[in-house]
Formats: C-alpha cells, structure tokens, sequence
C-alpha cells in the first residue's frame, strides 16, 4: 500500500468500530431478528446497533418486545465486542489460527486499550478476556440465583447471561419494559449488579495492577488516580443520592434498608451503566444536575465505560488545587503529572464542551420539546448518549430522523474516544516542529 494512502491508526480503529455497527445494523434489519418477522428499518436498526456496540444501551424500540431470540443474541454479541473492544477479539483471532500478531494489529490494541506498551499485547488480551468471562460468569451464576425461583431454567439462564454481560459492559441493555423498577426491592440483585458495573468499568489496566500487586508491590500512578478518583466519586455520590433523594421517589412501600440499597444503585449506574429501579423523570433537580455531571464523568480509560473518564477529572483537579495553592506542577503520589497529560485533559474537556454545546443546539431546532420540561429534556439526553449511559428522560423514544443521527454520532464519540475519532476526521499526524515562535503571556481570569 502506498504510504500516502495508508490509513493511520486512529482511522483504522474509527473504521473498525463502524464496519462492525454497519454489519450490525443489516443483521437487526433482517425479518429474523424482530419478533414480527417483519423487516426493521434501517435508521432503528443502525441506532440500536450502535447503541449495542457504544455499549450505551438507548433504545428506540422495546428491546423485550420488539427483537427475537435472533436479535436480541446480536445485540449481546455487539455488546461484548463494543466493551472489551474489537481489537481484543482480533488479536484472539490471530492466536487462534497461529498467525504471529504483526506490529500494527499490536499499536491498534496498544491504543485501543490504553496499553503504556505494545511489547506483551498477547498477554495482555488473553488476561483481559480471562478476567471479563470470570467476572460475567460469576455474574450470571450470582444472578442465576435470584432469576431461577422466578422464571424456570432456560428462561431464567437466559436472562442471567444477558443482564450480566450487559451490566459488566455497562451497556444499559435490559429485557424490561421500564428497566429495572419492578427489582426495587431485590437488593441481591442491585449489589450483584453494581458489583459487575464497578468491575467493567474500572479499567484492564486497572485490574491487571490488582491482580499483580502480590508478585511486584507495585500499582502504577494511572491506577493509584483511577481508583481514588473512582471510589471517591461513589462516596461522594451515594451522599449526594441520599441528599436529593433520601425517601427515594417517596416509595412507601420500601424499607429503609431498601431505600439504601436503591440510592447505592443510583450512585454507581450514571456512570455510563444506565440501568434505574425509579423513574428518571421522578429524580429531584438537584438529583437531575448531579447525574447529569456523573454521566459525563464516565468511568475509567481502557473500561467499557464512556465519558470523559475518571482519570481526566482527577488530573484536572489536582492542577487547580496545585495552581490555587501557587505550586508549579501537579503531584499524586510523589510523581508529577506531565504537562501534556493536562494538556490532553483540557484540550479534551474544552472539545467535549463544544461538540455537546453544538449537538443541543441542532437538536433544539429538529425535536420538539414538550411544553411540561426545559431544556433539560434535550441536555440530559446528549450528555447521556456521549457519556454512553443510555438514561433518557423521553426524547429517545421520539427522535427524528436527524436527532437519531447526531445521538448514533455522540455515542459512537463517547465509546471510540473523541480525539480517536477527531484525529480520524482531520487526518493528524504528530510531526516535530521545526521551529517554535517566541513566547508571550496574556491575562487569564
């Protein structure tokens, strides 16, 4: 291939991520894969392919009602390629058929799971794939517990795989009408669930560190700030949650302990999992603001999780503490953050500003907000579909055409990365600069 033609490696992962939407999306078109047995149109079986592999799970059809057993394993088999990443299964690929993993497939996986090296990609794959069948394979055993008394065996295993599959890679994707309400008072089921979202979306990397501490005593700066920042943030949100909403949707019939167990719930799914046991429309303002900023937290680099990540607000968090207290670089853990680490980190926060900035705009000329909501029926959504949560306040369910469009564009930014996808768009390179202009300041603040 000529070298002027030759795709670089964000654009080779952009493309991957939508030829699988793409192949996706013709097989939830077909007549198999509805329950009707009739043909679904292309523009519903694109989103809801996209929200499968963007592991977002918005929907725009009942997932229950309207897909058959065919459909719904597609959305499943899109879900497991969109959390662990397509480059995961590729790598699998070649070690199946024993085919040495040549050096691009290696910088693909190394990107595509935030890998600091691409020096032991094997390895590194078939520990990331053994972890997450372990986990979802708990999960569902765990899950399979409380669904067997209620639904037989078949069915009863059958829901187990898909709702632990779903929750581990934080997708959202549920076989019930209004998600999980009617488990408000099954806290085996809540705590197993949170505990597959807190698992996917911790990060590889994250766990790899876990699991390594006994041979090396030794966690890297990314997973020391990704789990203080992680677990602060489920701290700080299950004390916020019993702030704005202590009686929990004023449910009467629920225990205090119940009441607990929903608002630890609440805490940890705005963070791109999407599951609820309460409406979201029943959600005080308050409560509403404070999801609205999780959701676009997300989870943490390298996870099944969308967002801006974990370790971006940490990072930046740490430079404004340090230049509040008048200190010139910014430290964790005796190491110091590079500069282009908070280069990255504002660059990224100021693009995801704009582009959810432009998209809310568009979307208030081609949707119709009802005369009961504000803005925030638009707002809540975008942020929603960028951090890949899946919530919705209503609007989903009534996009046009457009609106289902920029969503399938939000997410698809929020699951490959923006700067993947933008580097993609612009064609960027990284060549040294051959000179640098002289130096100046201007007044900030």
């Amino acid at each position: 291939m000529n070298s002027k033609t030759r795709l670089a490696l964000p654009q080779i992962l952009t493309l991957g991520f939508l030829i699988i939407i793409l192949v996706g999306t013709f097989l939830l078109s077909l007549p198999i894969a509805s329950k009707s047995g009739h043909i679904t149109s292309y523009i519903n079986a694109f989103f809801t392919a996209t929200s499968a592999t963007c592991v977002t799970g918005m929907t725009v059809v009942n997932t229950a009602l309207h897909w058959s057993i065919f459909g719904k394993i597609v959305i499943l088999m899109l879900v497991e390629i969109g959390g662990l990443g397509f480059m995961t299964f590729a790598v699998l690929l070649f070690i199946f058929m024993r085919r040495k993993v040549d050096l691009t497939t290696r910088l693909l996986t190394q990107q595509s799971l935030n890998l600091q090296s691409f020096a032991n990609t094997s390895s590194v794959v078939f520990l990331v794939v053994r972890i997450s069948l372990a986990i979802q394979v708990l999960g569902t055993g765990l899950i399979f517990i409380d669904f067997y008394p209620r639904y037989g065996l078949a069915k009863g295993l059958g829901y187990s795989i898909f709702h632990s599959i779903s929750a581990f890679c934080n997708a959202g994707f549920d076989l019930y009408d209004n998600s999980l309400e009617q488990f408000q008072t099954d806290p085996h089921l809540l705590f197993v669930l949170t505990i597959l979202i807190i698992s996917g979306s911790l990060g590889f990397l994250v766990w790899k560190d876990i699991l390594f501490y006994r041979e090396d005593h030794h966690l890297s700066l990314h997973t020391k700030l990704a789990l203080t920042t992680y677990l602060g943030l489920i701290g700080f949100s299950f004390v916020v949650y019993l702030l704005t909403e202590g009686n929990f949707g004023q449910e009467s019939h629920l225990t205090t302990f119940q009441r607990i167990m929903n608002t630890w719930f609440l805490a940890v799914t705005p963070r791109t999992a999407g599951f609820y046991t309460m409406p979201l429309t029943h959600i005080t303002m308050g409560g509403m603001f404070f999801t609205m900023i999780l959701m676009l937290i997300g989870g943490t680099p390298g996870s099944t999780a969308g967002g801006i990540k974990t370790t971006t607000v940490g990072i930046l968090l740490i430079r404004v503490w340090s230049t509040l207290r008048g200190k010139r670089d910014a430290t964790f853990w005796g190491r110091r953050f590079s500069n282009d680490n908070v280069t990255r980190s504002l660059s990224l926060v100021f693009l995801v500003a704009v582009v959810l900035s432009i998209a809310t705009m568009i979307l208030t000329f081609t949707e119709t907000i009802p005369k009961t909501q504000g803005l925030e029926y638009i707002t809540f959504d975008v942020i929603s579909a960028f951090g890949t949560t899946g919530f919705s306040l209503g609007l989903v369910a009534h996009l046009s055409v457009i609106g289902k469009l920029i969503f399938a564009a939000l997410m698809f930014m929020g699951r490959v990365g923006i700067f993947t996808v933008m580097y993609s768009l612009l064609n960027s390179k990284r060549p040294e600069d051959a000179f640098r202009y002289p130096e100046e300041n201007v007044m900030i603040g």
